[in-house]
């Protein structure tokens, strides 16, 4: 089938569209043999637009997971801001030019007064690459303390930080340097129900001390404001302020991870961290900064920045570039003009609360969590133990119905919901027709009490 057919547009008529199998085929046998594809039945997509997918055979789908495109897939303000600064000039930060500035300004505009140093990469991997580098500089140390079931990127020094990866499939569990504290959930962690801050900030303080007790010191402290690959676990009220507190008294720097949170995705506010009422020492920003262009940033104080500058140079061939810098810049731009951070938290509250009520009515979903359009459902029994089996199939019963979603967490049980910031109050209504329709299925109710 041809989805020209659809769009009619003259540069694809006469190119063949190539088959799903031959291109699965080609796929398994040339592409790394690491990678996944979603869905028992993988998807072909060909297009995107708005909050929407679209596959060879023209069909169209409701994306409820794509934190990428954050103010929409192919955009037309972004497009064209790449496409004009492309046919213009494309080159390397040893030269000036307004638009490394132009974005400066712009993030500036978002952040406290404090943190107004910043260094442009390519991806959240790299920013958190970075992040840790300038810790180990500024600090002389190299010991992280890092949550339980943390992503934190690809690289090797982000793995090392990520207990998501060295705990997982092909791990080799924590290097000495790593030090690893229960994650902070509430509803099925090690400490669960309404008042778990301290007992949570006491986690972090005792992988403090197993940092002391070998003579050495703590360089930093990584999360993410809402756990993403955790399950979109909120951390406990005062948790944060209390964990900064505590690293802080020791001479650590605090990193809050805003790859996935960050650019208005929460809604209340415009990152995470500001959810919890502290100041990091550094913040990285990746995924939704350039609407799926590969640009990434690391944000951080003079003190920091004074103490990374130690004769080294940074220099990062693509990072910062103009192209990629205009993207970004029109990205920010986007969401302060089409009002997408008051979208994420009305759309966000409607949906969250929607979802509430549908865990009343199917106890299957045992708790609905998150902030603005960053949510999770988790999938349990009535003695709370995971429903993976279950969760795999209602995303892949979504998929049927043309709609996208996918799971998270250690045990592959949380549905999450972070769509493109355009996703409206009607996409919602029909997300949730569709799961009350899958959740009634015989396969949902048989085997999930």
């Amino acid at each position: 089938p041809d989805p020209n057919l659809l769009f009619d547009l003259e540069e694809l008529k006469g190119r063949r569209t190539i088959s799903q199998s031959d291109l699965l085929s080609f796929r398994k046998k040339h592409l790394g043999k690491g990678m996944s594809l979603q869905y028992d039945t993988p998807l072909n997509i060909v297009r995107g637009s708005n909050q929407y997918l679209i596959d060879e055979f023209g069909q169209k789908y409701l994306d409820t997971v794509n934190n990428v495109s954050h103010v929409g897939h192919e955009h037309h303000a972004i497009v064209r801001a790449g496409q004009e600064q492309m046919a213009l000039l494309n080159t390397n930060t040893r030269y000036l030019n307004q638009r490394i500035n132009d974005l400066a300004k712009e993030l500036q505009e978002t952040l406290p007064k404090e943190l107004n140093v910043f260094h442009f990469v390519n991806s959240g991997s790299e920013a958190n690459e970075l992040a840790i580098r300038m810790i180990r500089t500024a600090t002389g140390q190299k010991d992280m303390i890092v949550s339980q079931v943390g992503y934190h990127g690809n690289t090797n020094m982000c793995v090392d930080i990520s207990s998501y990866k060295f705990d997982g499939k092909g791990g080799n569990g924590a290097p000495d340097h790593i030090h690893v504290f229960s994650i902070p959930d509430s509803f099925r962690g090690k400490f669960r129900g309404d008042d778990t801050c301290d007992d949570y900030v006491k986690e972090v303080e005792k992988q403090i001390d197993s940092v002391r007790d070998k003579n050495r010191n703590v360089g930093g402290f990584i999360i993410e404001p809402i756990i993403s690959c955790g399950g979109q676990i909120e951390l406990p009220k005062g948790f944060l302020k209390k964990a900064y507190e505590s690293i802080r008294e020791v001479g650590g720097l605090c990193i809050s991870d805003e790859v996935q949170t960050g650019c208005g995705r929460l809604g209340k506010t415009f990152w995470g961290f500001q959810l919890h009422d502290v100041i990091p020492d550094i913040v990285t920003i990746g995924k939704p900064l350039g609407n799926g262009h590969p640009v990434a940033a690391v944000v951080c104080t003079q003190e920091v920045a004074n103490k990374f500058a130690n004769g080294m140079e940074y220099f990062n061939t693509f990072g910062g570039n103009p192209v990629s810098c205009a993207i970004a810049t029109e990205v920010l731009r986007t969401i302060k003009r089409e009002s997408l951070q008051e979208n994420a938290l009305i759309v966000g509250a409607f949906l969250k609360s929607e979802l509430k009520k549908l865990s009343v009515e199917f106890p299957i979903i045992g708790h609905v969590r998150g902030q603005g359009l960053f949510l999770g459902i988790e999938m349990v029994d009535s003695e709370l133990n995971p429903l993976e089996k279950q969760t795999t199939y209602l995303i892949n019963r979504m998929k049927d119905h043309s709609i996208l979603m996918s799971s998270d967490g250690p045990d592959h049980n949380v549905i999450k919901i972070k769509p493109p910031l355009v996703f409206t109050k009607d996409n919602a209504e029909e997300l949730i027709f569709y799961l009350r329709k899958i959740l009634s299925e015989d396969f949902m109710t048989l085997y999930s009490n």
